[in-house]
């Protein structure tokens, strides 16, 4: 049993197998648009199908009924709009219905994108409903205002996967992640989504989860992350360490996901949900303000989204967990759902006090995090010195 994509179909732009250099020949006589990494990220995640039903970058109306009503213009859930931004006068230099050579930075071509569509957006309008706000300290708002003033949508091919040098291991797409439960004979699978090293209160809730389906897909974004959020490299050497000593052999997997991320809350929450689903997950993870930053979002808000959207359109299963801490009278992680004691004997450790304790070279204790997660944090915050 496998559930079904978002939309109902496994979306792959790539090009089929022998394509390629066809494609790449053409895209050398096209007019040449550089994307950033974040528009990058996206694009890879367009072609691979884990952004389905998505064939390209977002037309206007697909844009605003995201915007506005968190739906795809079909009608199908949707949170986070998908969009490519040019400058005026390189939108001006685009016919309607042209190809175009989407580049990187090294003007190497990514994609071949048809010009469908060149709209205009309001900047504000879309912080305030993406992010509930326009503050310019959030990271996410302060992203969307850098963005160009001009959206093309469009339809994308990629000649080639998005070429990687970090993870090779870990990069499966869908189909593949798809294929690797099917393997596994994995029925049911949680997803966790995560930009930082596992601690204990992740591991309970994973664990939490384990109890009642085939397997867990740990999902760590190594897209583009806040300045001050642990590197990819550092955290994927907690995730194997933690997996090796803590998890039963053949019940976990890891995968990279390369999105970017926006620090949505409850918005990306839905988005998170859906790109698992994609993924193949059945269920996904939904923990103390998922996807938030600052104190921008309630601490259960990207739980309570969730009532708003039809659980047969929207089609993976949300499991719901309250803030997990260390009890000392327990002796063990609980949330208020499970223990009886009072606030006095509970241990909690925000990021932000773990990334003191680092930048003073204490090591954070066993309450926060395994012994062995502990000493890789303190060696990298030593080394990033």
């Amino acid at each position: 049993m496998s559930i079904a994509p978002h939309g109902g179909k496994l979306i792959n732009r790539v090009a089929p197998h022998g394509q390629a250099d066809e494609l790449m020949a053409r895209a050398a006589t096209f007019k040449k648009v550089a994307i950033d990494d974040r528009t990058t990220s996206d694009l890879e995640m367009i072609g691979n199908g884990g952004l389905s039903p998505l064939e390209g970058f977002m037309s206007a109306a697909d844009y605003r009924a995201v915007v506005r009503d968190m739906h795809l213009a079909n009608g199908l859930p949707w949170t986070i709009p998908i969009t490519l931004g040019v400058e005026p006068d390189v939108a001006d230099g685009l016919n309607l219905g042209e190809d175009v050579a989407l580049t990187n930075g090294a003007g190497d071509v990514l994609a071949v994108m048809t010009v469908e569509e060149k709209y205009t957006y309001d900047k504000r309008e879309r912080c305030v409903a993406v992010f509930r706000t326009d503050d310019e300290a959030h990271p996410g708002v302060a992203a969307t205002l850098n963005m160009c003033d001009v959206l093309l949508g469009g339809p994308v091919t990629l000649p080639r996967p998005i070429p990687h040098r970090r993870f090779l291991q870990y990069r499966l797409s869908p189909a593949e992640t798809r294929a690797l439960f099917a393997e596994k004979g994995w029925d049911t699978v949680v997803g966790f989504q995560t930009r930082n090293p596992i601690h204990r209160a992740h591991e309970y809730l994973q664990k939490c989860a384990m109890e009642v389906v085939d397997g867990l897909m740990i999902h760590p974004i190594v897209g583009e992350t806040k300045s001050d959020d642990i590197p990819a490299e550092v955290r994927m050497q907690c995730y194997k360490v933690l997996i090796d000593n803590y998890y039963p052999e053949g019940r976990v997997c890891v995968v990279v996901n390369p999105a970017a991320m926006r620090y949505a809350g409850p918005r990306e929450a839905i988005f998170h949900a859906i790109v698992r689903k994609n993924y193949g997950c059945t269920h996904f993870i939904v923990g103390r303000d998922h996807a938030g930053v600052g104190d921008y979002y309630g601490t259960y808000d990207a739980q309570h989204i969730f009532k708003e959207f039809d659980p047969a359109a929207l089609g993976i299963t949300p499991l719901f967990f309250d803030h997990a801490f260390w009890c000392a009278k327990c002796g063990n992680m609980a949330t208020t759902k499970t223990c009886p004691h009072g606030a006095e004997d509970h241990v909690f450790f925000s990021g932000t006090k773990v990334r003191e304790m680092l930048r003073a070279g204490e090591l954070p204790p066993p309450e926060f995090t395994r012994s062995e997660i502990a000493k890789i944090l303190l060696e990298a915050a030593k080394r990033a010195v």
